[in-house]
């Protein structure tokens, strides 16, 4: 291992930042503040399982109310990226609903069933296994909690990444109604409606239903087909029941369908087979495939809250989750059936979470048992027409999970608090995979007879255990000023080898053991000039062990990949979030994060020396620039048009990105995007308006791609016929301008 230091001016500005918060704080003291300014709201959040004031929470939390994305027009939670230092949330390649998460340059590149995520998604304490129908709406959402760092001792395995916990709105027994309708650019059409009332006194019900739907940003030039279009239904039911006073129940169900095209990719290089140039528009492509896409996910879970006594409390969350995918993705872009793969997902999870918590004068404890049967199952064919062959992997994932868990919070006295906490888990999969070459070109669920090869046809199982601990520290000089310090230890559950080829290499049927990461983190929280200004930082160090990485190994018949944990890293930075209301009407907010994440070690075959070599030096982290940033503000109007207008906007910046851990054409630039919006709320509540511009300057840039390149010499000239005989360099992006405006009621 490199010995791990921090880039000393790097380190100085946010140690800077914190010891200035400190001297900022006790001289504010002393100066007379403007009395008729209002101060910052409080804001809530259930982070460690418990609700708490996000300032007394000693972990890097962002939250993000429903008022506030509102105002900002959000429409999906990719959209937090811009608002959040050292996070990625975005869509991923093919779908509109696959979901790409990275925090703190750890996350989850490859979609397949089987491979486990490495930040968590939870939908009201349910866990989301998979990130297919991971890209939720912001919908009936009443905020939106992001968790930076590891999360393994409360909230499990597969977050030491973070966590990202999408609360719902709550049932109050009110006669509440809404309706909102948006038209907007590229024939932009949604409604969303929700409502909720009492059907007696102490049993309530409610009730959400959204249609989005817009036309494509480009198109399939060869069919007429859009490409980048959306078409998607959500809908939710929730009703809730109070037996007693200490009793809760709520049940919850949700389904969400989008049947948007699959997304076709922009080439970036001349087609070596068909000749053709990259086309003016990145939004338009080709195809040899049909456009067809389904995404389907469900689910259903019963809440059990009861307050055993006044410092005792049981909770149980028990949850249901399936979901399905049948899309087809044209890898290479073309007319031609060079790289074509169509695919088919399921999943289906059963989770049970028993928690017993106890909240006294100076102690708090968070304890329980968490259960997890999921199922995973898929089958893609790679579509080699030039070949003339298809070579279909498929199989599924059986996966057993336990754990118990708990954590305590002890105050010693007003100013230092100590927390420590621990959760045991126990990981079993057992999985079957299969690969097969057949002639000719096939589908999936076709009928053409027996394969020509069978390249694999194997089960295997492993299990594995870890205990995964947490500390931390707490002082608090003031009611305005806390720092902590803490240190976390996470996991991401190993696996399986889907695409395993064992007729090439039998390793590649060896599972592959779960990564490990030991995080350090500095933080301070403080509220500056009477509530007015509120300043967080952090600083962390993380050590990443056990890296699960796809390498390759040549053997006599060719080459096959194989995921081996054949990396260790560490991964360095800061992140600094400050929100100011500087007068009644005018709020501005900020956030910059860092990270420098470098690779220690990466054992990786070279086939042309038959030697394993240390390629460190070569690679980089994927989905992760060095810097983020973003600088905000919100200027309010009141008593304008019968009601109060804010109008708010944003600029985001984020530095170089590497798509893959090796550098490609595919990798992207820095680049900055602005938004802004207007809204207007009518007097008594029941009118709204919106207008909301996005990407304002029609920035273009890339988010994702595939990259299958032809070998080249030295200076980039082609050597010779990459995958399928193509030169496959295609990429995917984000949105173009656009422009809405959203008309709501509600009573």
């Amino acid at each position: 291992m490199k010995t791990a230091t921090f880039k000393r001016s790097l380190c100085a500005v946010a140690v800077s930042a914190a010891v200035s918060g400190a001297m900022f704080t006790a001289t504010a003291q002393e100066q007379a503040a403007e009395p008729e300014v209002r101060v910052l709201e409080r804001i809530e959040v259930t982070a460690r399982r418990t609700n708490e004031n996000i300032q007394e929470v000693p972990v890097a939390v962002t939250s993000f109310s429903e008022l506030e994305m509102e105002r900002m027009g959000l429409s999906d939670i990719t959209e937090l990226q811009q608002r959040i230092p050292n996070t990625t949330l975005q869509v991923s390649r093919g779908t509109n609903s696959t979901l790409t998460a990275y925090i703190r340059g750890i996350g989850q590149q490859d979609p397949l069933w089987g491979f486990e995520p490495g930040v968590g998604i939870y939908i009201d304490d349910v866990y989301i296994a998979r990130p297919q129908g991971a890209v939720l709406e912001v919908f009936d959402v009443e905020r939106v909690e992001v968790l930076r760092g590891p999360q393994g001792t409360l909230y499990g395995k597969n977050t030491i990444g973070g966590a990202m916990k999408y609360v719902t709105r709550s049932l109050t027994g009110e006669n509440e109604f809404s309706i909102q309708g948006t038209l907007g650019s590229y024939n932009q059409q949604d409604l969303k409606l929700s409502g909720q009332t009492a059907i007696t006194d102490n049993f309530f019900i409610g009730g959400a239903f959204a249609t989005l739907n817009r036309d494509g940003f480009g198109e399939y030039v060869n069919t007429g087909d859009d490409n980048y279009n959306k078409e998607l239904q959500t809908g939710r039911i929730s009703a809730l029941w109070l037996p007693s006073d200490a009793v809760q129940v709520r049940f919850s169900a949700d389904r969400t369908e989008d049947r948007s095209n699959s997304k076709g990719g922009y080439r970036l290089t001349t087609s070596l087979l068909t000749g053709d140039e990259p086309l003016d528009s990145v939004f338009d492509s080709r195809t040899a495939m049909p456009v067809d896409n389904f995404v389907r996910t469900e689910g259903m879970s019963l809440t059990v809250d009861w307050a055993l006594n006044e410092d005792w409390a049981f909770k149980s969350v028990t949850a249901l989750r399936e979901g399905f995918t049948d899309t087809n993705i044209d890898f290479d872009s073309t007319e031609l059936q060079t790289l074509n793969v169509p695919a088919i997902y399921e999943d289906e999870q059963f989770s049970q979470e028993f928690q017993l918590n106890y909240v006294g004068d100076n102690f708090r404890f968070v304890s329980g048992l968490y259960f997890y049967e999921g199922e995973a199952c898929g089958v893609f064919g790679t579509v080699l027409g030039g070949l003339g062959v298809t070579v279909e992997n498929g199989g599924c994932v059986d996966t057993s999970s336990q754990a118990v868990f708990g954590q305590g919070t002890y105050d010693l006295d007003d100013n230092w608090s100590f927390t420590l906490g621990g959760r045991y888990t126990r990981d079993e999969k057992d999985a079957t995979v299969y690969r097969f070459t057949y002639l000719g070109i096939k589908y999936p669920n076709d009928e053409v007879g027996d394969p020509l090869v069978v390249n694999s046809d194997f089960s295997t199982k492993a299990s594995w255990s870890r205990f995964s601990p947490h500390a931390s520290v707490r002082y608090t000089v003031n009611r305005n000023l806390m720092y902590y310090a803490s240190y976390s230890n996470g996991f991401k559950s190993g696996g399986v080898d889907m695409r395993a080829d064992v007729s090439l290499n039998p390793d590649a049927a060896n599972p592959y053991d779960p990564e490990i990461v030991d995080t350090y983190e500095l933080g301070m929280k403080a509220e500056l000039l009477d509530g007015r200004v509120r300043l967080n930082a952090a600083v962390f160090h993380s050590d990443y062990q056990d890296m699960q990485v796809t390498v390759q190994r040549a053997v006599d018949a060719g080459v096959a990949s194989q995921v081996l944990n054949a990396a260790q890293a560490t991964v360095q930075g800061f992140e600094i979030e400050t929100l100011a209301r500087l007068t009644n009407n005018l709020s501005v907010n900020a956030s910059i994060g860092y990270v420098n994440a470098e690779f220690d070690q990466v054992n990786f075959f070279n086939p042309e020396t038959q030697q394993v070599e240390d390629v460190s030096a070569l690679w980089s982290f994927a989905n992760t620039p060095k810097w983020s940033a973003n600088i905000g503000f919100a200027q309010e109007f009141p008593a304008v048009w019968g009601g109060d207008v804010v109008w708010s906007g944003n600029l985001a910046y984020r530095s170089a990105t590497q798509i893959f851990e090796v550098p490609s054409m595919l990798d992207m630039d820095a680049y900055s995007l602005a938004n802004t919006s207007v809204m207007w709320y009518h007097r008594d509540g029941t009118w709204q308006a919106g207008l909301h511009v996005k990407n304002l300057f029609d920035k273009e840039y890339r988010l994702a791609g595939y990259n299958f390149a032809a070998p080249r010499d030295g200076q980039g000239n082609v050597t010779g016929p990459g995958l399928g005989g193509e030169d496959t360099i295609v990429g995917y992006y984000g949105a173009p301008r656009t422009i809405s405006l959203t008309v709501g009621y509600r009573f």
